[in-house]
């Protein structure tokens, strides 16, 4: 029987291995890599192999569907690309190939406040296809008050307000490396505001944490998330929860949803595992807001039991990245054909025919 070749990838983990090869030291690690000693990035994904899926039998799963729904909008699956930044690190044609990618497959796209293409970019190269926006509030109001136009302006669907990151996380593997965006690269959506270019690094300092702690307003409060739902017609999503307290806070100041989220263990290291709070957070909501997680998704059956605790969709992040490093569009679209058979796979032997039948009586 004829093997595989060994480049081709069958399982998301392939495509890190490749993109390993392709990258610099430097970029490798910033997305790789999390906070301090990577504890809370590792227990990200160890926390999925703590739940186990109890497949029930003899249901009618003849006729399937992935399809669902976020905030209104039909996605072809519940798997969404979180707001991974600066992706031309990954690869020259970086956001655009992602968007591409998504709106093929269907998929929803949330692009970055900091990314390597301005969001109107994004918004023309992934054109049918459903997209959100990822903001950042600065201690410059007028420029977060316009990124919000723009992307009202763009007809991306909602904001995803990060609220996590106010204050970097500190990241070993950044100042090891003296981590700063390359010179030939810029952060699109800041030019007008003349922060386009983050600092150099001195040794054992980053770049990206002086330029992210220069900028971003660290006194961000309820007040001002509620503010900002007043001021857009878009919906808004606060994403970077883990507190049953914050999901019914975020409920109560008008979120349209609440992203389960830890930054990837990019952060708090020590902070639980996504998978760990995200029963506690939809108990929390209790069906006034949509729940979404990431952190640690890598396979199909990870999607079905975060569905199954009452997740209405996931979001992935590094595994995009290594997709986009090996085969740019390619790559992303193959990851997203590949994520969906597992998903689509799991959920039959779960006997479900679509995500609305998964629900916590599988997991054990």
């Amino acid at each position: 029987m004829k093997q595989p070749e060994r480049s081709q990838p069958i399982q998301p983990d392939d495509f890190e291995e490749t993109a390993r090869q392709f990258l610099p030291r430097d970029a490798y690690d910033y997305f790789a890599g999390g906070a301090c000693d990577e504890a809370t990035l590792r227990d990200n994904r160890d926390a999925f192999a703590r739940y186990r899926l109890l497949g029930r039998v003899l249901r009618d799963v003849s006729a399937r569907s992935l399809q669902t729904t976020v905030l209104g909008q039909t996605v072809s699956m519940p798997v969404m690309i979180a707001p991974v930044a600066m992706q031309k690190l990954a690869h020259q044609d970086g956001e655009l190939a992602t968007a591409r990618a998504a709106a093929r497959a269907g998929a929803l796209m949330i692009a970055s406040t900091m990314a390597t293409t301005s969001l109107e970019e994004i918004a023309t190269a992934g054109r049918g296809g459903p997209r959100w926006f990822q903001l950042y509030v600065y201690k410059d109001r007028g420029l977060t008050a316009e990124l919000v136009r723009r992307a009202e302006a763009s007809g991306y669907g909602a904001l995803v307000l990060t609220v996590d990151g106010q204050v970097w996380g500190r990241r070993y593997r950044d100042m090891r490396n003296g981590f700063s965006l390359p010179d030939d690269l810029v952060l699109a959506n800041l030019a007008d505001a003349g922060h386009q270019r983050m600092p150099g690094s001195a040794p054992a300092t980053s770049g990206l944490a002086s330029y992210i702690n220069s900028l971003l307003d660290a006194s961000l409060d309820w007040n001002d998330f509620a503010n900002l739902v007043e001021s857009t017609s878009l919906p808004v999503v606060v994403k970077g929860i883990l507190h049953a307290d914050d999901a019914r806070l975020a409920v109560a100041h008008g979120a349209a949803a609440v992203f389960v989220s830890n930054h990837g263990g990019r952060q708090l290291d020590g902070s639980p595992a996504t998978m760990d709070v995200l029963e506690s957070v939809v108990d929390a909501v209790a069906g006034r807001a949509e729940v979404y997680l990431d952190g640690g998704v890598r396979r199909g059956s990870d999607v079905i039991k975060a569905l199954a605790l009452g997740a209405r969709a996931v979001a992935i992040g590094r595994p995009v990245i290594w997709a986009l490093a090996s085969a740019g569009e390619r790559g992303v679209a193959r990851l997203l054909t590949m994520l969906g058979e597992e998903c689509d796979i799991a959920m039959a032997l779960c006997g479900a025919a679509n995500p609305a039948a998964l629900d916590r009586s599988l997991l054990v």
